[in-house]
């Protein structure tokens, strides 16, 4: 286990005292069970903590909050952490994933967050209805919103931690978002200023009606454009 650098301590503020059982957790249960490779444990730190936990920035204070296809917990668990007053919901298929997870929030005590064993598209997920839905390297971004609107409410967003064709991603999707009812969409750089490397986070932010509501002239206009920053 690899001691929290600068950044990490910075980043994890209250919460490193969990972060630093939880890169405990990831570096032994985690590679032994096959969720994180044996290369990564060295790089928990920079790589996947830190990469997660400046997400949080770009979260509400309260709400619920859906992380996609959560694996081992990236982001879901670094933000769960991060953010006590949001309720977290870690949807994860595989057996041998959700009870490490399971796991996880036990022993760090993470109140604030529960385990939903199920697909994003799969009945046993259809109750989920969060304001926020998070995915770290799950699938591409069509795809990936696909699985994101259902579960959320009209007017909330999707996550995605992507890496640099994350502007292409946006572009090829385009057809498919306008569709879906994704009012903007937009590239942004998390943790830019506080970290040596940012994070690039695509969100999307759907209608205030929702995608079976209809959508104004004006919705479907700025679906189509992609506005695109970075903050």
């Amino acid at each position: 286990m690899a001691a929290p650098g600068p950044e990490a301590v910075g980043v994890f503020a209250e919460a490193l005292e969990q972060a630093c059982r939880y890169e405990e957790l990831l570096a032994t249960e985690g590679v032994t069970r096959g969720l994180i490779g044996p290369r990564e444990t060295e790089r928990l730190w920079d790589r996947h903590l830190v990469n997660c936990a400046v997400v949080a920035e770009l979260l509400p204070e309260r709400g619920v909050l859906v992380d996609i296809g959560s694996g081992a917990g990236l982001p879901g668990i670094v933000l769960a952490m991060l953010r006590p007053s949001l309720d977290v919901v870690l949807l994860e298929p595989l057996l041998r994933r959700s009870v490490f997870l399971e796991e996880c929030v036990a022993e760090l005590g993470l109140k604030n967050a529960t385990v939903v064993r199920a697909r994003a598209e799969e009945k046993a997920a259809a109750h989920i209805k969060a304001d926020v839905a998070t995915a770290r390297a799950v699938a591409p971004l069509d795809r990936l919103a696909g699985w994101a609107v259902p579960l959320l409410r009209p007017g909330g967003e999707l996550l995605a931690i992507k890496g640099k064709s994350a502007e292409e991603e946006i572009e090829a999707a385009q057809v498919v978002l306008s569709r879906l009812g994704v009012r903007s969409a937009e590239v942004l750089q998390a943790g830019h200023g506080r970290v040596v490397s940012a994070t690039t986070v695509v969100r999307l932010v759907l209608g205030k009606r929702g995608v079976s509501g209809g959508h104004s002239r004006e919705e479907r206009a700025s679906a189509q454009r992609s506005r695109r920053g970075v903050a």
